[in-house]
């Protein structure tokens, strides 16, 4: 998942460590920080069959335990935080780092892999990113359940409010919550860790499964309900892919130091203290966390843990904000409208679109699933999916990119996709019980993303029959009596080669040139960002004609009059936005029939067309200065 806050990145001094370090204990680990709230209690789950014997316990808590050290400790946290593309991490960081490890002779036939899978992995995150809140959520507000059976009927209503005021804030931006984010998150895994402590003292015997013999144990004496019991460990990973995805808003050295120090000790100290009060007190699995508590604690922990639950929520919201609008610089999906919510942070924006869509899925999954145990079923399959997909790209970079030994690869990407794949197989399981959902979600996001790249291709190619080439115009042009009026015009086009539309319709028309007109392309890198040295490519046709390329990241906006007055500074052109226009042309798509695509994608792809945003705003272009020409390809 790709979250907020670009402004957290780590300041020069060195005193400012641990404070980023606070800041990603805040961001990355709010949602793996709240799986105690349900991931026991669901493998311990009188459903899955399995006599809740202290050797049981003792094995699903060192399934746990090595589900943590090998899952997020060795796979994530020590190998795959070593992929950073110009310090960028993500799915979609690590599908460009592996496009350019098999860009080469005899690795090229895996482009179109490597590019499915990326797909595949965002597309998945989709489905999370609307699970997530409402199981989290919910299961912190179950916790009034165990003070008075009074409130549940009230359990419902008081997480639809919580969430709904959550989506509601999403407009002002997360950059004052955020700085609450790193104080809240600590203080809630110190309670973790102190509550894991006072139990595992009472029954210190619960250590013992610390040792994997336990989970080996467990496996072979329960082959049955081995796989449906994984599912639910599974549960108590989710959210480890955070740490890749938010590398570039901290660096891997505070993810890291988040980890080590405070995250896995306290999730650790936390599960083992559950299962310490679990062998004592047997009822206790009906909730296990908040049964950690004396009776006095429960209400003031029912806050905390509903804080820590909107902040992990918080995180794969904005999350799916930075993963659309990286789909749409990569030409994925149309353009939707993006507010900026922060002046100084670049990666806080904000997607209304995206949020009306999440609020309504969220809400609706809360309103049908009625309880965190239910929305467990539907929880795990995408995340599962998403990690075999990493495993794999990140194989591939260690092996093209960084040059370690064949062997060494092979071993290590098998150890990690047999993990990943029993996983998948052990979440397949709950398909039918909700595990449905995010599935449907991934395939209609997927589906979305390759209907638009695909209608734009052969909309391309459509109209290619009828361009004329940029440079034999400008030739020609130069014999020609053409009104020439003071100032500067841009024309956006998506190939600098030919003559772009709005052009020949403005010589048509209006019969008139600037005297200097500005041919512009821009481009989106595969790479998070592109120095301004590196930033436009600028060929001089004569004639008052520039041919520009302007190439930005995946992470950046595509701002046309940024990119301007660096043409402007890089070659002494006295560019000034009041003397500037800029043209382009907006396509309608007819009813003719597309080949190469079926009639129920092309009504798609014409649906996105119509409801895809302005280019104007897209490019952030000076709306009294801009000229627009509509076609039909």
């Amino acid at each position: 998942m790709n979250t907020a806050t670009h402004d957290l990145v780590a300041p020069p001094a060195r005193g400012a460590r641990a404070a980023l370090a606070l800041a990603a204990l805040g961001v990355v680990y709010g949602d793996i920080g709240t799986s105690p709230l349900y991931a026991l209690r669901e493998c311990l789950s009188p459903a899955h069959g399995v006599t809740l014997t202290p050797a049981a316990v003792l094995g699903i808590l060192s399934l746990i335990f090595w589900a943590l050290t090998l899952v997020v400790t060795v796979k994530y946290v020590v190998f795959v935080l070593r992929a950073d593309h110009d310090g960028e991490g993500g799915i979609m960081a690590l599908q460009a780092l592996a496009r350019h490890a098999v860009d080469a002779p005899g690795w090229r036939r895996l482009l179109p892999l490597v590019a499915a899978m990326g797909l595949t992995g965002s597309a998945m995150f989709y489905g999370d990113s609307l699970i997530t809140p409402a199981i989290s959520v919910m299961s912190a507000v179950e916790g009034l359940n165990v003070v008075t059976p009074v409130f549940e009927p009230y359990v419902v209503p008081l997480t639809l409010v919580i969430l709904a005021g959550l989506f509601a804030v999403q407009k002002l931006g997360t950059g004052a919550v955020g700085k609450v984010f790193g104080p809240v998150m600590l203080l809630w895994f110190a309670v973790l860790a102190l509550l894991g402590l006072w139990h595992i003292a009472d029954a210190p015997q619960v250590l013992q499964a610390l040792s994997p013999a336990w989970a080996g144990a467990f496996l072979a004496d329960h082959p049955a309900q081995s796989l449906a019991v994984l599912g639910s460990v599974f549960l108590a990973v989710t959210g480890g892919e955070a740490l890749y995805a938010d590398m570039g808003h901290f660096g891997a050295r505070a993810i890291r130091q988040a980890w080590f120090f405070v995250a896995l000790p306290a999730l650790v100290l936390n599960y083992f203290g559950q299962g310490a009060l679990v062998l004592k007190d047997p009822s206790a699995i009906d909730n296990p966390f908040y049964r950690l508590l004396p009776s006095w604690g429960v209400l003031p922990m029912v806050v905390l843990a509903a804080a820590a639950t909107v902040i992990a929520s918080q995180a794969v919201i904005s999350g799916a904000f930075s993963l659309t609008a990286q789909a749409i610089r990569m030409g994925y999906l149309p353009r939707l409208r993006i507010v900026q919510t922060s002046g100084q942070a670049m990666g806080q924006i904000y997607l209304p679109a995206v949020n009306g869509l999440l609020v309504l899925g969220v809400l609706a999954l809360v309103l049908g699933f009625r309880s965190s145990s239910a929305l467990s079923s539907a929880y795990g399959i995408a995340v599962s999916v998403t990690m075999v997909t990493t495993s794999v790209l990140a194989a591939l970079v260690a092996l093209r990119l960084w040059r370690w030994p064949p062997a060494a690869v092979l071993a290590g990407a098998t150890v990690f996709v047999v993990i990943d794949m029993l996983f998948v197989v052990a979440n397949s399981l709950k398909i039918a019980e909700g595990g449905w959902l995010p599935l449907a979600v991934a395939a209609l996001v997927m589906g979305v993303f390759t209907t638009w790249a695909k209608g734009r291709r052969l909309i391309h190619e459509r109209s290619a029959p009828d361009r004329i080439e940029l440079r034999p115009f400008v030739a020609a042009l130069a014999g020609d009596a053409v009104h020439r009026v003071n100032g500067t015009s841009v024309f956006l086009t998506a190939d600098p080669d030919y003559v772009p539309h709005a052009l020949l319709h403005n010589l048509k028309h209006n019969q008139v040139l600037h005297q200097r007109v500005i041919i512009l392309q821009v481009r989106t890198a595969d790479m998070p960002r592109v120095p301004p040295a590196q930033r436009l490519q600028v060929q001089d046709l004569g004639g008052g004609f520039l041919e520009v390329v302007a190439t930005h990241g995946f992470m950046e906006p595509p701002d046309v009059p940024e990119f301007m007055k660096l043409l402007s500074y890089q070659r002494g052109i006295g560019l000034e936005t009041m003397n500037t226009s800029f043209f382009i042309s907006r396509e309608t798509v007819g009813t003719a029939r597309l080949q190469g695509i079926t009639r129920a994608r092309q009504a798609v792809f014409a649906w996105l067309h119509r409801n895809a945003g302005r280019a104007s705003d897209w490019f952030m272009l000076p709306p009294n200065r801009v000229v627009e020409f509509g076609r039909r390809p």
